[in-house]
């Protein structure tokens, strides 16, 4: 069985959390205190435009961006719980919010997707409240119990105990995969906490006119241990004693029976260096993603969507034909670029282009090779097969900033492009913007001031274009080498 860990890392401005399997990172979370996510939080905002063209309404909910609600959010919601089994016998009843919205109306709205670009926060009517072990729904009469618990005899002994829950007339529940072995005493707790969180996010709501927050999600270290930690946990590490303490008061109020697997980390070598991934986060920012084979995966974001390309590199294997060759490239790459997607969180639109493989079995293997290694992954992804160019298109949902916006910023120096100029060519503009001026102001004399890579072509390599130039109009022209130039930038006086 496979040893798992959570490491949760704590420093001034930022915290980290690592999930480990064997030693191997496999989750990755980053939140810094500027940027914490506000995905959950619940807001009461005020509509202040309609759009009936694009059917949503633009929300204030005191934020920089009005939120995007869609008009009919609430069929949209409904079809993303198609993963649960409803009660029997439960019906949908109507919400409050099913009437038609009205410019200057003021309304309950959950963050379902964080701000992103130039866009606002997507914002949805349908809260939905997530516990240890359940979510419960205020304005939905629905109840259910997650696909993902398949024993037969634990799904009925779930069905009892969200059976003999008094949930109010007007509300549903959701029993979550970790409710997989907790007891009736855990789960009865839960929802309690739930209910009595919701009257106070109710009372809050009517207290005052909106913009305004009335709540706020859990940070990212309370987040990760309601939603992953579970008896196949074998330890959790915290390098922080205040924190430490925090981490064993919410485990104890929820998972009292498994607060023994909760360890304060003592040593100096810090912890995420101790267990030897800090290296291994340093690369979730490369754009080569090397594979023990030898073979290597580029995975560059662009605007629209994410392009992922798979390379034999290196591999090299004797008495193996290039068909076995590829198809077995292509099965290492699919377990790894599945691995990468969840750690840097990549989501929206991604094709991946494997290595061309005629044979169509080897097509079909591949695909459920890639859906396998993806199950484990919290996020909806929805893989459309191979089309006829040899790629895979795949949805991943995005209800985060990747990895990489988190830590990174567009270059001031190539501008997020990824390249500059060579000195060669910049040169070559130089002569060209040189004779401009000459023919513009008729000068006589000119200074060209370049970054000195640029200065020693125009010196060298291009030093008898520039002569001959000068000669062709009378010209006398001075070179200045100038350090703090950007490459591509060139002045002419």
């Amino acid at each position: 069985m496979k040893k798992k860990e959570i490491l949760i890392n704590f420093e001034h401005q930022e915290r980290r959390v690592a999930i480990l399997e064997d030693g191997k990172l496999e989750n990755y979370f980053v939140e810094r205190a500027q940027d914490r996510t506000i995905l959950g939080n619940i807001y009461k905002g005020r509509v202040e435009t309609i759009v009936p063209s694009v059917g949503a309404a633009f929300v204030n909910v005191g934020m920089e961006k009005n939120g995007f609600l869609y008009l009919n959010d609430t069929l949209a919601m409904a079809m993303e719980t198609e993963d649960i089994d409803l009660k029997e016998g439960a019906a949908p009843v109507k919400r409050p919010e099913h009437v038609q919205l009205k410019e200057g109306q003021e309304l309950l709205v959950q963050v379902t997707k964080e701000p992103f670009g130039t866009k606002g926060p997507r914002l949805t009517t349908h809260i939905s409240l997530p516990g240890r072990y359940l979510v419960l729904m205020p304005f939905e009469r629905h109840f259910g119990i997650s696909k993902k618990v398949s024993d037969d005899a634990e799904r009925h002994r779930l069905r009892a105990i969200l059976g003999a829950l008094k949930v109010p007339e007007h509300m549903g529940v959701i029993m979550r995969t970790v409710a997989w072995g907790a007891t009736d005493k855990e789960i009865q707790r839960d929802f309690q906490l739930l209910l009595r969180l919701w009257d106070r996010i109710d009372k809050a709501g009517h207290k005052r006119n909106a913009p305004f927050l009335i709540y706020e999600d859990y940070d990212l270290a309370l987040r990760m241990l309601r939603d992953y930690f579970n008896e196949e946990i074998d330890s959790i590490w915290v390098d922080s004693k205040d924190e430490f303490r925090r981490v064993l008061r919410f485990v104890r109020s929820y998972m009292a029976r498994l607060s023994n697997a909760v360890k304060f980390y003592r040593e100096n070598t810090p912890l995420f260096e101790k267990k030897g991934i800090e290296g291994e986060i340093e690369k979730l920012y490369a754009i080569k993603v090397f594979l023990k084979s030898g073979a290597y995966i580029v995975i560059e974001p662009t605007e629209g969507l994410t392009v992922i390309d798979v390379n034999s590199g290196k591999f090299r294997k004797k008495n193996i034909s290039q068909e076995q060759m590829a198809f077995s490239v292509n099965c290492e790459s699919a377990r790894e670029i599945a691995r990468q997607l969840r750690l840097r969180d990549v989501g929206g639109i991604i094709v991946i282009d494997f290595i061309d493989m005629m044979e169509e079995r080897h097509r079909r293997d591949l695909i459920n090779v890639f859906k396998s290694a993806l199950s484990s992954d919290r996020a909806k992804t929805d893989v459309l097969g191979i089309s006829k160019l040899g790629l895979i298109q795949m949805t991943r949902e995005r209800t985060h900033r990747t990895l990489e916006s988190i830590s990174y910023k567009d270059c001031p120096y190539c501008q997020g492009k990824g390249k500059v100029k060579s000195a060669f060519s910049i040169a070559l503009t130089a002569l060209r913007e040189l004779k401009t001026y000459i023919l513009k102001n008729k000068a006589r004399k000119a200074t060209i001031e370049v970054h000195p890579d640029v200065a020693a072509s125009l010196n060298n390599e291009n030093f008898q274009a520039l002569r001959s130039l000068c000669r062709r109009f009378g010209v006398r022209t001075d070179v200045k080498a100038s350090a703090d130039f950007h490459i591509e930038k060139v002045v002419i006086s």
